[in-house]
């Protein structure tokens, strides 16, 4: 009869097994507890850590005070930019309108004058202003023009037919001698023209612009007259 192992032998190799187990267990537990603090899994429902808090906010906020909203970095670099052009549109403004202004001022004393650069094409140029200086010069029945047509007016309201008669025929003998006058101040100013300038370099248009000119009172005159009665330009 085979009596095999004791029993306590049985139980004795038992109990080192289950150790054998445990001890097993218990390793794989450790090392499992080791990788998974080695290795971090980033959780992607967490909270985002909250950013360090920068000195200058917190004096800004600080001086802010309580119900204002801490500005931001952007708004702080714009605080500090400064505008190259003027943001005020209402004085940028105001301010081109009174140089246009002091501009158009400037040319129309400049024109009045007879400055050449403020001229206009019909009266630019030294034959145009020879012109002008020899109608100042001289006397030209244009110039009674305007006061006579005022006492013609005056005579066609009288109801005496004589009146009316008598301005009828001043008022057409008055125009004959202001023709005559217009034929003589041009063939005068072609010939000292010529003399001046040559004669294949004279500038038409002359005769007209004297015979506008002369017609003219002569504190109406555009451009004011720069010479005296009677100072001929040589």
């Amino acid at each position: 009869m085979d009596t095999g192992s004791p029993p306590c032998t049985a139980s004795r190799s038992a109990e080192r097994s289950s150790g054998l187990v445990v001890r097993g267990e218990v390793i794989e537990v450790i090392l499992r507890t080791r990788l998974s603090k080695e290795i971090t899994v980033p959780n992607p429902f967490a909270s985002k850590p909250a950013a360090p808090i920068d000195d200058s906010t917190s004096e800004l906020d600080t001086a802010a005070g309580k119900g204002r909203a801490t500005p931001t970095r952007k708004e702080r670099e714009a605080a500090n930019l400064r505008p190259l052009v003027s943001s005020d549109r209402k004085a940028s403004s105001k301010e081109s309108r009174a140089k246009m202004a002091e501009s158009r001022d400037r040319a129309r004393i400049g024109m009045a004058n007879g400055e050449e650069k403020y001229l206009g094409p019909r009266d630019k140029g030294p034959q145009r202003r020879f012109v002008r200086d020899y109608v100042d010069a001289r006397f030209s029945v244009g110039e009674l023009m305007i006061p006579f047509l005022g006492v013609v007016i005056v005579l066609t309201f009288i109801s005496e037919p004589i009146f009316v008669t008598i301005g009828t025929f001043a008022l057409w003998g008055f125009l004959a001698i202001l023709v005559v006058d217009c034929v003589i101040l041009g063939f005068t100013l072609n010939r000292k023209l010529s003399a001046k300038f040559g004669a294949g370099k004279v500038e038409r248009g002359f005769r007209w612009y004297a015979s506008m000119r002369a017609v003219q009172l002569r504190p109406m005159r555009l451009p004011k007259p720069q010479v005296k009665r009677g100072n001929f330009p040589a």
